[in-house]
C-alpha cells in the first residue's frame, strides 16, 4: 500500500498510518517491511513540499474478527491491500537431470553473465565464466595507469573486465525491470556488502567504491558454487558441430569445450560481435541513444530540487530525471544515468576514440552533478546496414577524440554558450580528470542533435533553475548509453535464431538497459536453459 510521510515524521509512524489506511488496530500488523520508497520532490506552487512515499508489505493477524476482518476483506477487494506471492528463488524444482548434466560457458562477467552463472550454478549446472578483461584488482591497476599516463590498454579499461562496464559507472539499480527475480538479485548484493536500502529505495545506488568490494565477494560465492572464472580470455569465435550447435569456444586463451553458451559480452565488444556475425550469428540494427554529458555544481541541483534550506543529511544529494518530448522541430531528449556527487569519466576501450560516462561513489562526495543528455537515433540518421549504427558511433567518437587534442582530454562548452551557439572563452571547473578543452561542441554534432539538445535545455532550465546558465558544462560525446545492435532470439527458448544452444543476453544483445535489467535478463535466460517456466 502507498503511505506518505512528511520529512519531520519518523518511519516508526508507518505502522499506525498503515493500520489507519486498512481500518484495523496497529497491533494487528505482525510485521512491516518497506518494499519501495521514493522522494516526492515536486513543487506545490512555489513551495518545496517534500515527502517520502512508501509502499509497504505487511503481515497481518488474520484471526481478527468482526469489523477488523471486514476491513481487511474490503481493503483486498478495493486494491488498498493485495496478497503477495511467495518470494522467488534462483533454485528451481522443475529442472531435469539432463539439464543439470551440461557444462555451460558464460561469456562476459558483467551483471547479465554473472547472474546467468549464478542461476545455473544454483541449480547444479557446471559453469565457466570467460571475460576478455582481467579480474577486478588488475583492472583497477590498469584504469589507474590509464588515468596517469593516458596510455589505453584495449583489454583492460573502464569497459572490459570483472563486473563489466557498470563497475566504473555508478552502480545504479533503479532502472529496474519488474520481475520476481529482482528481490533475490538485490539480496545477493546486500549479502555481499551493499546497503540494505537498495531493496526498497526508488533511487537505489550501490556506488563505484562499494562495487569494488562487492564484486570479489560475489565471485567468491560463485566459486563456492562450482563456477570457474577465466579472465583475460577474449572470445574470438565458435566451434560448431555438423548440426550447427556450438561445441566449443575459440578464445585468446585457447579452446574450451562446452554444451552451450550464454553470450553476455556487452555492447562495447564490437570486434567480438563482428567476428561472430561473420561466422553466422544473426544481428540486426536497432535504434540507440546518443548525445552529451552535462555537469553542474551539485549545490545548484540541490537548491533547485529541494530548496535552499533543505536537510541534505536526511535527504542526500538531489538527483533529477528530465524529459523533453518531441516537437515539430526537435527530437525528444531525456537525461540518462544522472550521477549526484559524481564525476565524468572516459569510457573507452579503443585507441583513437573518445566517449564519456558518469560514475559516483556511495557517499556522492564530489561537488559536481552530471548526467547524460541523449536523443534516440535510428536508421534514418545512421543508415540501414547492420553495422551502420556502430560506424556512426565510431566516426563521432573519433571526431571528439581529435577535437580534444588526441590525448583523451574532453571537448567542452559552457551550457549557455552551447545554447547561444558561440565559443566559450572560459570553462567552469570539471570533475573530468584528464582535462577539458574549450571547443564548439555544438558544431561537432549534427544540426538535428544540437537543435534537439538546445530546445530541451531551455525546457529543463524552467524545471531546474540555473540548468542553462554559465555554471553548467557540456562535454562529449555520450555514445554508449545503449547499443545499436540486437541479436534476434526465439521468444520461448531465448536462444539465438539458428543457434539453439547459444543464448544472447544483456545490453550487448539488445535486451537490457542497466545493471538490474541485465541481471534479470541473464537469470531469465538461465531458467530457459534449465527448461523452467518463467514466473514473470
Amino acid at each position: 500500500m502507498g503511505v506518505e510521510l512528511r520529512l519531520d515524521e519518523p518511519e516508526s509512524a508507518l505502522r499506525a498510518r498503515c493500520a489507519q489506511r486498512i481500518g484495523i488496530a496497529p497491533e494487528r500488523i505482525v510485521q512491516l517491511r518497506i518494499a519501495h520508497r521514493a522522494l516526492d520532490a515536486r513543487r506545490r506552487g512555489r513551495r518545496h513540499d517534500l515527502r517520502f512515499v512508501h509502499h509497504v508489505d505487511v503481515s497481518l493477524d488474520r484471526d481478527a474478527g468482526g469489523a477488523e476482518s471486514a476491513a481487511i476483506s474490503r481493503a483486498l477487494r478495493t486494491g488498498a491491500l493485495r496478497e503477495l506471492p511467495p518470494p522467488a528463488r534462483f533454485e528451481r524444482e522443475d529442472v531435469s537431470r539432463a539439464a543439470r548434466a551440461r557444462r555451460i560457458a558464460v561469456v562476459g562477467a558483467g551483471p547479465a553473465g554473472l547472474y546467468a552463472a549464478w542461476t545455473l550454478a544454483a541449480n547444479g549446472v557446471a559453469v565457466d565464466v570467460f571475460d576478455r578483461g582481467p579480474s577486478l584488482r588488475e583492472r583497477g591497476r590498469a584504469v589507474a595507469r590509464f588515468t596517469r599516463t593516458r596510455e589505453l590498454d584495449p583489454e583492460r579499461n573502464l569497459l572490459f573486465g570483472e563486473g563489466g562496464a557498470g563497475t566504473y559507472s555508478d552502480g545504479k539499480l533503479y532502472t529496474r525491470t519488474r520481475h520476481v527475480l529482482e528481490e533475490p538479485i538485490l539480496e545477493t548484493l546486500v549479502e555481499a556488502g551493499a546497503d540494505p536500502a537498495i531493496t526498497f529505495d526508488a533511487r537505489a545506488h550501490v556506488g563505484t567504491d562499494r562495487l569494488h568490494r562487492i564484486l570479489p565477494r560475489l565471485r567468491e560465492r560463485l566459486e563456492s558454487m562450482g563456477v570457474a572464472f577465466h579472465f583475460d580470455a577474449r572470445l574470438d569465435g565458435l566451434v560448431r558441430a555438423t548440426d550447427g550447435r556450438v561445441e566449443a569456444l575459440r578464445t585468446s586463451a585457447g579452446r574450451f569445450d562446452c554444451d552451450g553458451v550464454v553470450l553476455a559480452v556487452g555492447h562495447s565488444a564490437r570486434d567480438t560481435l563482428r567476428a561472430l556475425h561473420a561466422e553466422g550469428l544473426r544481428l540486426e540494427a536497432k535504434p540507440f541513444q546518443l548525445g552529451l554529458r552535462v555537469e553542474h555544481p551539485q549545490a545548484l541541483v540541490d537548491a533547485g530540487r529541494f530548496g535552499e534550506d533543505a536537510d541534505l543529511a536526511r535527504l542526500g544529494h538531489a538527483y533529477y530525471s528530465l524529459v523533453a518530448k518531441a516537437t515539430d522541430g526537435a527530437s525528444a531528449v531525456h537525461s540518462f544515468c544522472m550521477c549526484p556527487g559524481g564525476q565524468v569519466v572516459a569510457a573507452v576501450a579503443q585507441p583513437g576514440l573518445l566517449c564519456t560516462n558518469g560514475m559516483s561513489n556511495s557517499r556522492h562526495s564530489s561537488p559536481f552533478a552530471n548526467s547524460g543528455l541523449v536523443v534516440t537515433l535510428g536508421p534514418r540518421e545512421f543508415g540501414d546496414s547492420v553495422f551502420a549504427g556502430i560506424e556512426y558511433q565510431e566516426a563521432l567518437e573519433a571526431r571528439f577524440f581529435e577535437a580534444g587534442g588526441g590525448d583523451y582530454s574532453v571537448p567542452a562548452q559552457r551550457v549557455d554558450d552551447f545554447v547561444a551557439g558561440r565559443a566559450s572563452s572560459a570553462l567552469p571547473r570539471s570533475s573530468y580528470k584528464l582535462g577539458t578543452v574549450a571547443t564548439r561542441v555544438d558544431a561537432l554534432l549534427s544540426e538535428s542533435i544540437t537543435g534537439a539538445l538546445r530546445a530541451a535545455i531551455a525546457r529543463f532550465d524552467r524545471q531546474l533553475p540555473g540548468y542553462a546558465s554559465e555554471a553548467g558544462l557540456l562535454v562529449g560525446v555520450e555514445s554508449r548509453s545503449s547499443g545499436p545492435l540486437r541479436i534476434p532470439r526465439d521468444p520461448s527458448t531465448r536462444a539465438a535464431i539458428g543457434l539453439p544452444n547459444l543464448w544472447p543476453v544483456g545490453e550487448g544483445a539488445g535486451y537490457a538497459g542497466g545493471i538490474m535489467s541485465a541481471a534479470i535478463d541473464g537469470a531469465r535466460s538461465a531458467w530457459a536453459i534449465l527448461g523452467c517456466a518463467d514466473d514473470e
